[in-house]
């Protein structure tokens, strides 16, 4: 029988008794995206400015004629498109932006509104200048050539070669291209479909179970632990700084502006350091074990502020928003949706277990009470006695949990375990 992936839609290969390998397991195709810093000239800047311009405001209109008449009407995203012809015809700078580019906002539109109503997103929202600065424009339209070791140069529809820098190949066909802007310049994302063959798991590896933490971002029930990188708290105490300092200028002076660049700047700077963190950990996860469990937490009911309403206001709101701050600063959904996708490619998967009373239930005996969580990282139970740190206590009851589920579907429950990584430098062994 299947294991259940907890995700519907998701068709996963069965597991075999004992986790040795798995079967079955054939070519599958998968999209693929590789980001890159641009390096436009004065000129191109200007073209894609008004590209990103021209995509906001097709948004933006078709948003408000969706909200003003879509309800009476029944409009739709193929109406839209059809009517962005017109639109095209009466005004030429909206003429001279690649048509490709405007359909594509349309259709991410459309896509936005059927999220909202399968209740997988909220509501769409009106895009804003410096906020959502982007475009997309088919692959077919687009060319790639070498210029160095270094560097290569990309053709964009009606803007003309633009340089990039090329730091890391590609393989596949692309499929589209992706612009965009943050605080620290042009970036571009080619997606490019190719045919993966999903190598066996270890052998010797045996499940994982993963207990994402504040403090320490991720441990293992095996009792090794994945920390944020030193640089990003460096990083983000600067940005604090900066946006401190933007606060005291005045507002839309010369000044004020070059305040806000700065801090634009180094948040994004946090965002690549976590970003390239967490791509980091959970490849290296996905190649050491052939699958793994995690909590089913739901981060955004989790991060929600605690300051209420006026008639009735919340407690430790200083406190609460402190956590979530630090809880988005490891990024918990983020880890889940690239452990997903990573052992999926490697013919593993995820299993998503009830997160109850995890951090309070003792590993050995099973007993649970919320006395025996004596600190952040002590764990004593008031049962057995037994000690352990509490994070790794957590992570075996996440494991256990998931095992006694697979065990229901055909999976030996016995295959417990773990492999150490002493050669990982981002591993540590937790101290009790």
């Amino acid at each position: 029988m299947e294991t259940p992936s907890f995700r519907e839609g998701r068709k996963r290969p069965p597991f075999l008794s004992g986790f040795g390998y798995l079967a079955n397991i054939q070519d599958m195709e998968m999209i693929r995206g590789y980001r890159y810093r641009l390096k436009p000239t004065e000129a191109q800047v200007e073209e894609l400015s008004s590209f990103c311009g021209v995509c906001r405001l097709v948004w933006n209109l078709a948003l408000e004629q969706r909200q003003t008449f879509g309800r009476d009407h029944r409009i739709g995203g193929h109406d839209q498109i059809r009517e962005l012809k017109d639109l095209r015809a009466e005004f030429d700078w909206i003429r001279s932006v690649s048509q490709t580019a405007q359909t594509q906002t349309l259709m991410d539109l459309d896509r936005a509104f059927s999220n909202f109503f399968a209740g997988r997103a909220g509501y769409p929202r009106f895009r804003r200048k410096n906020r959502d600065d982007t475009f997309r424009v088919m692959g077919r339209e687009v060319s790639v050539r070498r210029l160095n070791r270094r560097w290569s140069e990309i053709r964009i529809p009606k803007v003309g070669w633009v340089r990039f820098r090329d730091s890391r190949a590609r393989e596949g066909e692309i499929r589209n291209v992706t612009v965009s802007r943050d605080g620290d310049g042009w970036m571009v994302s080619i997606a490019c479909k190719l045919m993966r063959s999903a190598p066996p798991a270890p052998k010797s590896a045996a499940p994982v179970g993963i207990d994402r933490g504040v403090a320490t971002a991720l441990v293992l029930s095996n009792g090794f632990t994945y920390h944020l990188p030193v640089s990003l708290e460096s990083v983000d105490k600067k940005h604090r700084r900066a946006q401190r300092d933007a606060a005291r200028k005045t507002r839309g002076s010369n000044r004020h502006r070059r305040a806000l660049r700065r801090a634009a700047r180094l948040k994004a700077r946090v965002a690549r350091i976590r970003r390239h963190w967490q791509h980091e950990t959970t490849t290296d996860i996905a190649r050491r074990y052939p699958w793994v469990a995690i909590e089913a937490l739901k981060t955004k009911n989790m991060t929600r502020s605690a300051k209420g309403t006026m008639e009735a206001p919340g407690k430790n709101v200083r406190a609460k928003s402190g956590l979530n701050r630090s809880i988005l600063n490891v990024g918990w959904a983020e880890i889940a949706r690239q452990l997903d996708y990573k052992l999926a490619e490697r013919g593993g998967d995820v299993i998503s277990v009830d997160p109850s009373y995890t951090s309070q239930r003792c590993a050995d005996c099973g007993a649970i009470d919320r006395e025996s969580r004596k600190s952040q990282a002590r764990f004593i139970c008031t049962s057995c006695g037994h000690e352990a740190h509490a994070d790794v206590n957590a992570a075996i009851n996440i494991l256990a949990r998931a095992l006694s589920t697979a065990s229901e579907h055909g999976v030996d429950a016995r295959a417990r375990g773990g492999i150490g990584c002493p050669n990982d430098p981002r591993t540590f062994e937790p101290t009790n």
